[in-house]
């Protein structure tokens, strides 16, 4: 079988401005942030992105890269929106398409499947259908209800991040939840992960339950070992969201002259000179 693997820098070069691009994890859990700095380092512009959002989202829209988000939330669960969005979307930077969280499944899920739509009861009698003019309703045609018709989330690319891998791009999670990143995958015409670790296939299986294999390599283009490479979001079991830096992020973000002084420390480098720069901070305030 082929062995798919590539660097984050390979990655990025197979994606184009004007992409629409899913990004898996939920909120600032297991986000493939690697990959997402990878983007910020590039040229790329005018992204569609679609999201459970967290500083994935944040970050991109501080960067300038983004177009439009196709989102649920964009929350960095602890605290409760990401503080760059939030100023995008204030000042109207950004178009956006706000979805209920099962919506954006069923979406996403439509894609994957090849179906024009899928029906559901999520955002009727919400402001959903007001914001969202272009969602029509269908009839049910074994009674009476009306009901929503959610569109396919067709996607360009996908980017998503998992706690192990093999080189032929099987992914497994080890975490309490596999969020929706195999929809994404399914969803997407080029579907890229990162890992905390590339392991033999056999180690997959003998890491826990078969069922936590969630990424099939039928679906992955790419697979890029990165560790740390959730960072500052979570990758339970392999390490806890960092609080701390996300609370310098926040504050950050609220002050132009600490935002740039944020991102010469953490952003103006390489991967490696972000993570021996969350190292070195790691030890100052230990």
């Amino acid at each position: 079988m082929a062995d798919k693997t590539l660097t984050a820098r390979d990655v990025v070069s197979r994606l184009d401005s004007g992409m629409i691009i899913g990004i898996g994890g939920w909120g600032s859990r297991r986000k493939p942030m690697a990959l997402v700095r990878e983007i910020l380092r590039s040229d790329l512009k005018d992204l569609t992105v679609v999201s459970y959002g967290g500083p994935d989202v944040g970050l991109l829209c501080a960067a300038g890269k983004v177009k439009k988000v196709v989102f649920g939330f964009v929350s960095l669960d602890s605290i409760a929106l990401d503080p760059h969005f939030r100023a995008a979307r204030q000042k109207g930077a950004v178009e956006v398409a706000e979805y209920d969280e099962g919506m954006l499944q069923w979406g996403l899920y439509a894609a994957g499947i090849r179906l024009p739509f899928l029906p559901t009861r999520a955002g009727l009698g919400s402001d959903v259908l007001k914001h969202n003019p272009d969602l029509k309703l269908v009839q049910d045609p074994y009674g009476t209800e009306r009901l929503v018709a959610m569109p396919p989330l067709r996607l360009d690319a996908a980017l998503v991040h998992m706690n192990r891998a093999d080189a032929q791009g099987n992914g497994q999670f080890l975490g309490p939840d596999p969020y929706f990143d195999d929809l994404y995958c399914l969803a997407a015409d080029q579907a890229f992960m990162s890992c905390e670790r590339i392991v033999p296939t056999a180690e997959l299986s003998a890491a826990g339950h078969s069922a936590t294999i969630k990424i099939n390599r039928q679906l992955v283009a790419g697979v890029v070992e990165t560790p740390n490479g959730a960072h500052f979001t979570s990758c339970a079991p392999d390490y806890e969201r960092d609080e701390a830096f996300q609370r310098e992020y926040v504050k950050a973000a609220g002050d132009p002259q600490a935002w740039a002084r944020f991102e010469k420390r953490y952003l103006s480098g390489t991967e490696d000179d972000y993570q021996a720069a969350v190292a070195a901070r790691a030890e100052e305030v230990a």
